[in-house]
């Protein structure tokens, strides 16, 4: 199973040529199969994706299981909040009368992700490949929290401050009434949207059907179905 020691195995990578180094990264590949499999097999068993993308941090894996979700035609729910470094401005301001710390300040801030997207703006990228109404700015627990006894987390509190516009959750709990539908933007219209596929396995009396012959292939014989 995936879990917070999954990338663990990476401290093994290395960089050395010859055998010796290619049997260390074929273990290192061999280790992580495992999940990628786990991850092509939720993607095929599922109806539809929901992906958390804090835009200024990226992840292989959920880039791969957006691009396979919508290569089967299902629907992406992208999560796409707000990214805010407090700390990060405090410590600006601390330097506001240090010249020489402020410009260390700025070199590291060029040198690792400290990018603030306070609109919480998703890439450009996933916008043409998942749609455009399938873009969320929080996920919208508070409303939620009294009815199913939910406890406070660290992202209720960043809701909190960045209150979200269009929250994922209301949309999952409207989703289970009625299918969403898509703005055509040639037709300026909304019109149904053929990425819900979602199965109604209620059970009925009525069993499944087997085929027996077709016209391209004649029974030949009791009980041998020809499909």
């Amino acid at each position: 199973l995936e879990d917070i020691n999954t990338i663990d195995v990476r401290e093994n990578w290395t960089f050395e040529p010859g055998q010796q180094g290619d049997e260390i990264r074929s273990h290192c590949a061999e280790n992580f199969w495992e999940t990628l499999h786990i991850d092509l097999r939720m993607v095929d068993t599922s109806d539809f994706t929901i992906a958390y993308v804090p835009t200024n941090i990226y992840s292989v894996g959920t880039a791969h299981e957006i691009v396979l979700t919508r290569q089967q035609m299902k629907p992406v729910l992208l999560v796409s909040p707000p990214v805010t470094f407090p700390a990060f401005d405090q410590l600006c301001d601390h330097l506001r009368d240090d010249p020489k710390g402020a410009e260390l300040l700025e070199k590291l801030a060029n040198e690792v992700p400290i990018k603030p997207n306070e609109r919480g703006i998703p890439s450009l990228w996933y916008m043409p490949l998942i749609g455009s109404g399938n873009f969320f700015d929080g996920f919208g627990f508070a409303q939620y929290m009294d009815r199913f006894g939910w406890k406070r987390t660290a992202a209720d509190e960043r809701e909190e401050k960045h209150p979200p516009q269009d929250p994922l959750l209301p949309f999952l709990e409207k989703l289970s009434r009625e299918i969403p539908q898509r703005w055509d933007n040639k037709l300026k219209k909304y019109v149904t949207n053929d990425d819900w596929l979602l199965w109604e396995l209620d059970s009925t009396a009525a069993g499944g059907e087997t085929v027996t012959e077709s016209p391209t292939h004649p029974a030949q014989g009791a009980g041998t179905p020809q499909i």
